[in-house]
């Protein structure tokens, strides 16, 4: 209803003369001949120099209100932004906002920029290596499938025969968004060792099998191969355009790819040795669960005619359960297939590698708090299991930390931060002071040293090199005795601290650990564990001691050893037998009911009076030791001095950030443009309703001050009434009468975008009524 009044808006305008451009900032997705017409006519406008002039839909944060903002007309992406030609980058940017120091932001965001190009580093170099072997299983199964091919063996021609294509079931799991980074890295693996025919398709790009094979041939055509100076000027790249996309055309093309470069002089040495004779050519599906059936059976019948022609191999992308192949294609298609099934290492114990490997090490010096790490765990967990994305989230904590903490010129390496604490200015000097962990810890001195440290900058300077040297010694002690005790509790029955080493890690950081229930619970349970678990247990611990560089290990070390010695010398004398079992012999005797009370009797209270053994008394040892390990070094880290400098704790900001309420975020879009454009124009009071406001907004706050059901013409004069309010009663009849079309027509591409939005639909009670559906509406 609402796109026929619209139609029916602009067919009264085109016999009209000039009107005004459209000034709301959102583009509906239909009508697209309304937003075609309307976009010659605003182009033509332009030209004559015609047209009310939109507000700025971008105005640079920070920037005067008078200000030169973008050019007119511009609709880039807000959050690419503008810049004239003297600005910074847009990040360096964002750190000078603010700050008066400009030495000192820049020194920031040298330091930001280090430490997430380190992180993202690491991360890459991490999700190879638990992706290699994942991916050398694929090069084994593509050689396997090739080799056979070569070699015309008759494996090869019971299957050629059949008509069985090898495919690979790669089981990626539900974590869609982190499949893209997957297949992006093992198409690189197979470019560089296999084949360079690869081909990557989306069920997006493939509706139909016409689609499928031009995008098949599209990619393979335009992919290129490695060959010399003198061979690359007689290299022509074959057109798409000029080619019928069918099989035939892309055997024909794989016969005169390969043939091109196997021709080669006699003498000289093959150009592409890294790839193998005749390679095959890869298809990879990303995504088959959304392709549909109709284009996968036709496409995996049609080549099942022509595999003895050209090596082809398929990998099918798959998030739920290989099952899925068998439900999409029928027996008769999914037999034309030789499946081999691939399982990827699980989300969760990705995630568990990256923090075990990233944030539970002295590697990089910004840590996050309990609730930070809460944050985004959870939204890992119960949103997406994105490792990427919680990779992203951590970026995002170290851009928030040096952006809004003045001390975080002093997160990086300890001797950096020590010849960086020598030219502190006086100000950063008194950002030290105002920490509440330095406060206390400046009570906690003598009267003489407190007026020293709240008055003299070199003897701050001096305490601060010493606090920060404590610090990188607690980091290194806390981390490894962590995973001593992680060794201990994550073998007990329901895990009272935990399975993972990130819940005992967010246990520890939350409070002292060992005044909770749970820890008193892990003790009782531990005082119990069999001699076989508690020599494993501190074997492990042991390695972990000795590999890590904490400068304090070596006693702990030793005193572990100790506890292993002496398990083995109570195992050789553990084959005598225990004298308390005499009792029990007794009662194997023939007695009358005196002698048997009696005797129950003594073993009763023998058993009250019982010593423990030599192991239990050892066991018990050895837990009290583990105990005061976790007292001395798993002291929560708000409880140590300048711990704000290198931890990030403001939870609410990241939560902010990442925890998307498109609601909200609509509603203060809506209600309030000024939040994000920031233009002075918009600048209102509370309640009213500015004219320079894009259509959009005035014409939400308009629906929200009615009910239920809405009058559309009501609706109609009120926004007219509001646009027009700037205009000056002179005007002539005619122009008036023009103004009401063009108003007409932006009044109904503004309910047109709150009805794509969600906030209205059309009614069927009146006909002229839409009904709202947000905040108290049907």
């Amino acid at each position: 209803m609402l796109l026929r009044k619209a139609q029916a808006a602009m067919a009264v305008m085109q016999g009209r003369g000039q009107h005004r451009p459209l000034t709301s900032p959102l583009r509906p997705t239909r009508d697209a001949p309304f937003r075609a017409r309307v976009g010659e006519r605003s182009a033509r406008l332009s030209a004559r120099g015609g047209g009310l002039a939109a507000p700025p839909l971008r105005v640079r944060r920070g920037s005067a209100p008078g200000a030169a903002g973008p050019p007119p007309g511009d609709v880039r992406p807000l959050a690419r932004g503008w810049r004239d030609e003297h600005a910074l980058p847009l990040q360096a940017d964002y750190f000078r906002e603010g700050n008066s120091d400009l030495e000192d932001s820049e020194l920031r965001f040298a330091t930001c920029q280090s430490l997430q190009k380190q992180v993202k580093s690491e991360t890459e170099q991490i999700e190879e290596e638990l992706n290699e072997q994942l991916f050398d299983n694929l090069v084994s199964f593509l050689r396997r499938s090739h080799s056979a091919f070569q070699e015309k063996t008759t494996e090869w021609t019971c299957r050629m025969k059949s008509r069985e294509i090898p495919t690979a079931a790669l089981v990626l799991g539900v974590n869609v968004t982190d499949h893209d980074f997957t297949f992006r890295s093992l198409s690189e693996v197979l470019q560089n060792n296999v084949t360079p025919y690869i081909a990557l398709l989306e069920a997006k790009d493939c509706p139909g099998i016409k689609n499928l094979m031009q995008k098949l041939l599209g990619q393979l055509m335009n992919c290129c191969i490695d060959v010399d100076s003198s061979e690359e000027e007689d290299y022509e790249q074959v057109s798409r355009n000029r080619v019928r996309c069918s099989m035939t055309s892309l055997i024909n093309w794989y016969e005169s790819a390969t043939k091109r470069t196997d021709s080669e002089t006699p003498g000289k040495k093959r150009t592409s040795s890294r790839h193998w004779q005749s390679p095959p050519v890869v298809v990879i599906f990303k995504d088959m669960e959304s392709f549909t059936t109709k284009v996968l059976q036709d496409f995996v019948v049609i080549s099942s005619q022509h595999i003895g022609q050209f090596p082809l191999v398929l990998i099918f992308g798959i998030a739920t359960s290989p099952m899925i192949i068998h439900s999409l294609l029928p027996h008769s298609v999914s037999s034309l297939l030789c499946i081999e099934l691939f399982q990827s290492l699980s989300c969760k114990d990705h995630l568990s590698t990256i923090i075990d490997k990233v944030l539970l090490t002295t590697q990089f010096p910004l840590k996050l708090s309990e609730k930070v790490l809460q944050v985004l765990i959870n939204i890992f967990l119960y949103h997406d299991f994105s490792v990427q994305n919680f990779i992203k989230g951590f970026q995002l904590c170290i851009v928030e930390h040096f952006h809004s903490n003045p001390l975080s010129i002093l997160c990086c390496q300890l001797e950096e931060a020590k010849r960086r604490v020598n030219s502190l200015s006086h100000n950063q000097c008194e950002n030290v002071r105002r920490l509440p962990s330095f406060r206390r810890y400046v009570e906690s001195q003598v009267s003489e040293k407190q007026i020293a440290l709240l008055t003299a900058d070199s003897s701050l300077k001096e305490a601060v090199r010493k606090l920060l040297e404590d610090l990188n010694v607690y980091h290194e002690n806390y981390f490894p005795i962590l995973r001593c005790l992680h060794v201990f509790v994550s073998s007990l029955p329901k895990y009272p601290l935990g399975k993972q080493i990130r819940e005992l890690h967010c246990a520890c950081l939350e409070n002292r650990v060992w005044e909770t229930e749970e820890y008193e619970s892990s003790l009782q349970l531990a005082r119990m564990l069999n001699k076989s678990d508690l020599v494993t247990m501190l074997q492990k611990c042991v390695e972990i001691l000795v590999s890590s560089p904490g400068r304090e290990f070596d006693e702990i070390v030793e005193k572990l050893k100790e506890f292993l010695t002496q398990f083995q010398k109570l195992e050789e004398a553990f084959q005598e037998r225990d004298e308390s079992i005499s009792p029990q012999k007794e009662l194997q005797k023939k007695t009358n009911l005196f002698h048997l009370q009696k005797t129950l009797l003594e073993l009763k209270e023998s058993r009250r009076s019982k010593k423990l053994t030599k192991f239990e008394t050892l066991r018990f040892e050895v837990v009290d030791y583990i105990d005061s390990l976790v007292r001395c070094y798993l002291v929560p880290a708000d409880h140590k001095t300048l711990h704000e400098i290198v931890y990030f704790n403001t939870a609410s900001v990241l939560r902010e950030h990442l925890n998307a309420a498109p609601r909200i975020a609509l509603h203060t879009a809506l209600n309030n443009p000024y939040s994000y454009l920031k233009s002075e124009a918009l600048k209102s009071d509370g309640g009213s309703i500015s004219n320079k406001a894009p259509d959009i907004c005035i014409a939400y706050k308009l629906h929200l001050e009615c009910g239920r059901l809405i009058n559309l013409v009501d609706w109609l004069e009120a926004f007219s009434t509001v646009v027009t309010a700037a205009e000056g009663p002179t005007a002539d009849a005619a122009s008036s009468d023009q103004v009401d079309d063009v108003i007409h027509a932006r009044f109904i591409r503004a309910v047109s975008e709150l009805e794509l939005l969600g906030f209205i639909k059309p009614s069927k009670q009146k006909t002229d009524h839409v009904a709202r559906l947000t905040w108290g509406g049907c």
